[in-house]
């Protein structure tokens, strides 16, 4: 609890010391809603793995409830070609039989129309993910040579920029080139308001030597998010309530290695963008 009290007073006094002064209460308004748009944003991930390890249940179920209906089908067929001879032995065991069939025909109704319904919100959301990548691709077509890459992970857009493009080198101060890729981004951004936005900062595995009031490689991450955050939020009027800033440090690199390149790959803010799960939270409940 100490250490996490420290913490959060260093956090507030490196914020007191940037750019922009926030003033206490809009300090821990932002705190506040960076721990409701993390903790929403956990209990949709395990909302949508719950959906598809359903996805996943009702496919194997209706594959073994069609075998099902095979072998009963076969087991009613051939009682039926002995109906005559076995009328007196064998009614009640065909009446069981034909009750069990129709049970299961309309248990596989139901599970193959619960699939259909996951199916297609789970083909929307992928759909609309696509469609958004696209968008983002064209607005942002003439920085992808300044190290811009636009990718889907995991029904997520990734918007990955790196240090380069938006700061110099130890700076948390956005340039003029990262501004202007910002401002594209802000543009279609704008335009879809279901989209939950997070911004991530990482950098290389180097220490951070002489920064004045950056510590380290956590200090740095964190600072250089939320920077973005502000000049998205501030400038372009993106809605604060979708964003959420937080810092990975070096320890999510995107390559293995300490050459120059890939320190400068591992340097890089990345822009998380995932649809809203209103759809999904109403198919579990």
């Amino acid at each position: 609890m100490k250490k996490s009290g420290l913490l959060a007073t260093l956090f507030l006094a490196l914020i007191l010391s940037s750019c922009v002064v926030l003033s206490k209460k809009k300090y821990q308004t932002l705190l506040s809603q960076k721990d409701s748009l993390a903790m929403g944003w956990d209990a949709a991930k395990v909302k949508v793995l719950s959906l598809e390890e359903e996805r996943s249940s009702l496919r194997a179920d209706t594959a073994s409830l069609h075998g099902k209906i095979a072998n009963l089908n076969g087991q009613l067929e051939g009682l039926n070609s002995n109906y005559a001879s076995l009328r007196n032995k064998s009614s009640s065991e065909i009446n069981k039989l034909s009750a069990d069939l129709n049970l299961l025909a309309i248990d596989l109704k139901k599970r193959e129309a619960r699939l259909l319904e996951v199916e297609e919100v789970l083909r929307k959301r992928d759909e609309a993910t696509n469609a958004l990548k696209e968008k983002l691709q064209k607005a942002l077509l003439g920085f992808q040579e300044s190290g811009l890459t636009v990718e889907i992970k995991n029904g997520k857009v990734y918007v990955s920029l790196t240090d380069k493009l938006l700061f110099d080198t130890g700076s948390i101060v956005i340039d003029d080139k990262g501004k202007q890729a910002l401002q594209q981004l802000a543009n279609v951004l704008n335009t879809q308001p279901e989209i939950n936005i997070s911004v991530e900062g990482h950098t290389d595995n180097q220490k951070v030597n002489n920064l004045g009031q950056i510590k380290d490689n956590w200090d740095l991450s964190v600072l250089r998010a939320t920077s973005v955050v502000r000049y998205l939020t501030e400038l372009q009027t993106v809605s604060p309530e979708r964003l959420t800033a937080t810092g990975k440090g070096q320890f999510q690199p995107i390559a293995l290695g300490t050459s120059t390149e890939i320190r400068s790959k591992n340097r890089r803010i990345e822009i998380v963008l995932s649809p809203k799960l209103d759809e999904l939270y109403n198919l579990i409940k």
